[in-house]
């Protein structure tokens, strides 16, 4: 099964249920708003939000687990894997801070920690420990009104389809994240257009890691051309050190 989400935003009443949920699951700290947060809910402390918008709409948003992750591919660590069951999950001991997943991520998911010595990125890992026991995430089972379900993809597309053929008035013509950046594990249907939910640049179907791969293949050269580089001026300023020593011992 490729564990999958389907959020149906006509079903959803704002009870943030499931935030709370996510917050008690991953003993998140209390959040406390910051300047440079957006204004979307999520920080380090708030994996999961609720966007209201007008006429009683209320939008979660979370990780959006791509198919082909960008912030997989753009991680020079493999701090961020994409695992067999569907969820994208990241690895604190491996990741050196570099943030390049945050710039990378179409949605802006990951978080950076501002209020660690030793700041991490954080993000949503759908409760992976919990899928892997053969169970649900935390915010599923929170859900009062069945507003956000979770199954395997396939079969969460083909109802996605069926509600929308069902009623065809009441939802866009749409299941958003079927396609997007070749494909999402979190899905919506809605009676409001959500491509508000990237970046204002409308994300297309090729997956983003297309479009990484030749800058990434340079990172390891550029790695180790910095490393000679940084060697040689560490060289080069010991070497003077010495010889002015030597200059002044002379002088003695």
């Amino acid at each position: 099964m490729k564990a999958a989400i389907l959020t149906d935003i006509t079903k959803c009443i704002g009870c943030l249920e499931c935030v709370a949920a996510c917050k008690e699951k991953n003993n998140l700290e209390r959040d406390f708003p910051r300047s440079w947060h957006k204004n979307d809910g999520l920080s380090a402390h708030n994996w999961t939000s609720i966007i209201e918008k007008p006429e009683q709409h209320y939008i979660r948003k979370q990780c959006r687990h791509c198919i082909d992750a960008a912030c997989v591919s753009v991680c020079p660590v493999a701090a961020l894997q994409k695992t067999e069951e569907g969820p994208v999950i990241y690895d604190p001991d491996k990741c050196m801070g570099c943030r390049y997943c945050m710039v990378a991520c179409p949605y802006g998911i990951p978080r950076y920690d501002w209020d660690k010595p030793a700041a991490y990125v954080q993000k949503c890992d759908m409760c992976i420990d919990l899928i892997r026991q053969g169970k649900q995430p935390a915010c599923i089972e929170a859900c009062p009104t069945n507003a956000t379900i979770f199954g395997d993809r396939d079969q969460l597309l083909a109802e996605a389809h069926m509600r929308i053929d069902n009623e065809p008035d009441k939802y866009i013509n749409k299941v958003y994240g079927e396609f997007e950046v070749g494909g999402t594990s979190v899905l919506y249907v809605s009676d409001i257009d959500l491509e508000f939910l990237s970046y204002p640049l409308k994300p297309g179907v090729t997956p983003l890691p297309d479009t990484t791969k030749t800058a990434m293949k340079a990172v390891p050269p550029v790695f180790v051309g910095m490393g000679a580089l940084m060697g040689g001026i560490y060289w080069i300023c010991k070497r003077r050190e010495k010889l002015q020593g030597e200059k002044e011992g002379d002088k003695e």
